[in-house]
């Protein structure tokens, strides 16, 4: 009877687990299709080809620009300098923690920085005004620092939180039998650090980084108030810059219902889910690489 009634509830379990999933893919599905039934009301009457290359985005104008590649080129920009920031910073550490830290320290630094996640992005933004954005127009004679720079200086903060947690747990997880045969051959800890611990937690560490990377191309509020919002083409970090994320926060709520302006925001929708969804499966071909390399 107990045997019957365990073999009941492991199969409810498993309904259970199987229906949320199929659920978490049946939104996401219902998401994107809604995202793309609304586009294609948009490239009936613009070109996908201008939409993409065009270089002005001003719909608004007598003659109206759907050009999005500056709103492209600009979240790029802001999202690489992000991470480009983040990296060696959360990387560093993460490996700080994990390998050197003393058992005290690490109690109080790992909660700490896992505090920073609760910020919220208003505040980073707010920080990004009335501090960041001042000391680079003064360090670089610039008659504001609402630019491309502050952007991604705001959104490697606020990625460091979840590149430190994660790439910590992926190195605090390698089989301390690595360490202790690397220091039997000689190595010292910052070699073993760096040629055995690293790279057998490159997964993780990878996994990490792409987490961090869709928190910065998806990050709304900071990068609105920080930016400068100019949907120009930019030509560096001091130039400011309109992301996709901004533009639809800021126009979706004037736009008139079901014109033209309103549907090309669904457009932008769409390339913003497409440049996510690369970045993840950059991720996680690399993931994939790195595993399939400590298998063999």
């Amino acid at each position: 009877m107990q045997y019957k009634k365990r073999i009941t509830i492991d199969k409810i379990a498993k309904i259970i687990f199987k229906s949320t999933g199929y659920l978490v893919l049946a939104l996401l599905g219902g998401i994107f299709f809604m995202l793309l039934y609304n586009a294609i009301a948009f490239f009936l009457e613009v070109s996908p080809l201008d939409f993409i290359t065009g270089s002005q985005w001003n719909p608004t104008a007598a003659e109206p620009a759907y050009g999005i590649l500056p709103l492209i080129v600009s979240t790029s920009i802001v999202s690489l300098g992000a991470m480009l920031i983040a990296i060696p910073l959360g990387v560093g550490t993460a490996a700080f923690i994990s390998e050197y830290a003393s058992p005290k320290l690490k109690t109080v630094l790992k909660p700490t920085i896992e505090m920073l996640a609760a910020i919220p992005s208003v505040v980073i933004g707010f920080l990004g005004i009335v501090l960041v954005g001042p000391g680079i127009a003064d360090l670089n004679n610039l008659p504001n620092g609402l630019n491309a720079l502050n952007g991604a200086i705001l959104l490697a903060i606020m990625a460091l939180p979840t590149i430190i947690t994660i790439s910590e747990d992926a190195i605090h997880a390698v089989p301390q039998t690595y360490r202790e045969a690397s220091y039997g051959l000689g190595a010292s800890r910052w070699q073993t650090l760096r040629k055995i611990t690293i790279p057998a937690a490159a997964p993780g560490i990878i996994a990490a980084v792409m987490l961090g990377l869709g928190r910065a191309i998806g990050e709304t509020m900071t990068v609105l108030m920080a930016t400068g919002n100019a949907a120009i083409f930019p030509k560096g970090f001091f130039d400011s810059v309109k992301t996709i994320t901004a533009t639809i926060a800021i126009e979706m709520g004037e736009v008139p219902y079901q014109t033209t302006h309103y549907y090309a925001l669904f457009a932008i929708a769409i390339v913003l889910f497409f440049m996510t969804l690369v970045a993840n499966l950059i991720g996680e071909y690399f993931i994939n690489r790195f595993r399939k390399y400590h298998a063999a």
